[in-house]
């Protein structure tokens, strides 16, 4: 009998132990360790916390508690030994225009990092409303490159919890490189005149999934860059801005296929654009798009609510004719493109509602009402 008993006390005690091992280390930037107080720049306490939860050989979590902070730049970078989880709960004031970040085109950066979570439902405030202002990419091909509110780069992480990117001076979230990754209850928001906004930016990334997101911004909610594959949108709010895009493509030499993009379930509110598909005229090499669904879209107050376009050219800053020595990649574009179970209605003064389109033989059924596909010189951008 006291045999079993030593045992189950032992096997209690391993438990225990486990146990207490399993519980991640917290590294709170406001403790004494760290020294810092809402108010003042969090930078350098930040990036200590986040070198020693990064040595840990255990799951860690870096606290910045509730408050506001200012924060010049942040770099976190892997690998890690261990699960890291970034908890947010303040909001994070960017410099403004006239202190930038050593790397200037990124405010918070995560590169080489498996097993992230950003939580907290804090606030990452780039302030850009002067970059915004200062912004002449419209007229000047050599633009200086603002600022990204957070990149992610050659990662796996999980972005939920209310976070929220607020005001940023460029794109809000750009993902490069990087697998598995989950973008839930995230807002977005900037003002629909600021420029070069992107909600979220992929490009050259595997399954990644959007949703339960609210995004309004002055540039698309959503872009989705080449070698992009498996990317899910789903339940996402969009508005103001350009809609949910794919593009563009083809502006450089031996771009990666898109391939497996699924948008369902979004609603768009006030956006110049709802879905759509942009390519550069006149592309260096053949590229392709393909195994593209859009499904369960509502759209209220929408500019073009389906646009393909494969002229794209911003700010008229390219040579729209197609290169004819590429004929079998971009004179003759082969497009399988099957339009089914639309409904779209239009009370404005500037109808009637049209369906326009060139170089393309589309497949039109369950439509309910005849949209003929008239050839046109292109629809507004």
């Amino acid at each position: 009998m006291a045999h079993k008993l030593n045992s189950m006390a032992m096997i209690l005690f391993l438990l225990l132990a486990s146990t207490a091992k399993a519980e991640p280390g917290v590294f709170d930037v406001t403790t004494a360790t760290y020294g810092v107080k809402p108010g003042p720049d969090i930078t350098q306490a930040l990036a200590k916390a986040w070198n020693d939860a990064c040595a840990s050989p255990s799951a860690s979590i870096v606290v910045v508690l509730s408050g506001t902070y200012k924060l010049r730049e942040a770099s976190f970078k892997g690998p890690c030994k261990a699960p890291i989880e970034i908890r947010v709960q303040g909001i994070l004031h960017a410099p403004t225009d006239g202190s930038r970040p050593t790397k200037k085109d990124t405010w918070v950066g995560f590169e080489h990092v498996n097993m992230l979570s950003l939580s907290g439902g804090g606030t990452f405030d780039g302030q850009g409303a002067l970059s915004w202002s200062k912004n002449d990419c419209n007229k000047n091909k050599n633009c200086k490159s603002n600022a990204i509110n957070l990149r992610f780069n050659i990662t796996n992480s999980t972005v939920q919890d209310i976070i929220t990117s607020l005001n940023s001076k460029n794109v809000h979230m750009n993902v490069f490189g990087c697998k598995n990754v989950t973008f839930q209850h995230v807002n977005i928001t900037a003002p629909g005149e600021s420029v070069n906004t992107d909600g979220i930016h992929i490009g050259h990334s595997t399954a990644i999934n959007i949703t339960d997101a609210n995004i309004g911004t002055g540039d698309d909610c959503v872009s989705i860059g080449h070698g992009s594959k498996e990317i899910t949108v789903t339940k996402v709010t969009c508005g103001p801005g350009h809609g949910i895009s794919i593009g563009s493509l083809g502006k450089y030499l031996n771009e990666e296929p898109v391939v497996g993009i699924r948008v369902n379930n979004c609603t768009l509110r006030n956006t110049q654009n709802g879905l759509r598909i942009k390519t550069w005229p006149a592309s260096p090499s053949a590229s392709t798009a393909s195994a593209i669904h859009f499904e369960d879209i509502i759209m209220v107050n929408v500019g073009n609510p389906v646009l393909i376009d494969q002229k794209y050219c911003p700010w008229n800053q390219c040579k729209k004719k197609f290169h004819r020595e590429l004929r079998s990649a971009i004179l003759y574009v082969a497009v399988a493109y099957h339009v089914a179970d639309i409904d779209l209605t239009y009370n404005g003064k500037k109808g009637p509602l049209t369906f326009q389109c060139s170089n393309v033989k589309p497949t039109i059924t369950r439509v309910t009402k005849a949209l003929a596909c008239a050839t046109s010189a292109g629809l507004k951008k």
